[in-house]
């Protein structure tokens, strides 16, 4: 799907307060190793040695669930907002458990995307049951400057295969630099985070469900 807008920021809005009550908050809990879709039925803890270095070559980053609603309230305004603004319209009614990620050192987590090939078919989970991710958010905890890597990065994919140049097809999202910066985005658009080099970024991440497309 080609789209106008592939991504819509703000800009430093959520308040260094919040920012900081998260990651305190966050770092309270126990993290562990973040897995990928590929292994979306298997904890950290039963993967052999073969599957963890698979995992590993797509993605190595240390998360915290979270499912707070005084984090929530703070952040859906401006998911209507973007919704609206960037010309997607998504309908959309349900926020999973947010994921405050840590990337530390050469950590990073590869190109993919948010949303999966099928609706979640949990019958037992009335919120999530033949819903679908729609639209995605990463929130910015740490300041640009705290950190040096681990930039966003966009594909647009809006071209041929055999003619993709990746200097011209990837957006590298500086908008999400300062603290507090919010981006929106579909879940199927592709995208990354690359490897920090330095310090450590901590970001709060949410993927909000809707009923699948007509």
């Amino acid at each position: 799907m080609n789209l106008k807008n592939y991504y819509w920021y703000f800009t430093s809005v959520l308040s260094n307060r919040f920012c900081d009550e998260v990651i305190k908050y966050a770092l309270m809990h126990k993290d562990k190793l973040a897995v990928t879709g590929d292994f979306k039925n298997k904890k950290v803890e039963e993967l052999n040695k073969k599957e963890l270095n698979l995992l590993k070559s797509k993605r190595n980053s240390d998360i915290v669930w979270l499912d707070d609603n005084w984090i929530y309230k703070e952040i859906h305004p401006y998911i209507h907002i973007a919704n609206e603004k960037a010309g997607w319209n998504f309908q959309w009614n349900y926020s999973e458990p947010c994921q405050f990620t840590k990337y530390k050192i050469n950590q990073y987590y590869n190109w993919h995307c948010d949303s999966w090939d099928e609706p979640y078919s949990d019958i037992n989970n009335k919120n999530t049951y033949k819903k679908i991710r729609k639209l995605s958010v990463t929130c910015q905890l740490s300041d640009g400057s705290e950190y040096k890597g681990g930039e966003l990065e966009f594909d647009t994919k809006d071209y041929e295969p055999d003619k993709r140049k990746e200097k011209q097809s990837v957006i590298r999202a500086k908008e999400i630099l300062p603290k507090g910066s919010i981006i929106v985005f579909p879940s199927f658009v592709w995208h990354r985070v690359k490897p920090v080099t330095k310090g450590t970024r901590y970001s709060l991440v949410m993927w909000n469900l809707g009923n699948t497309y007509i």
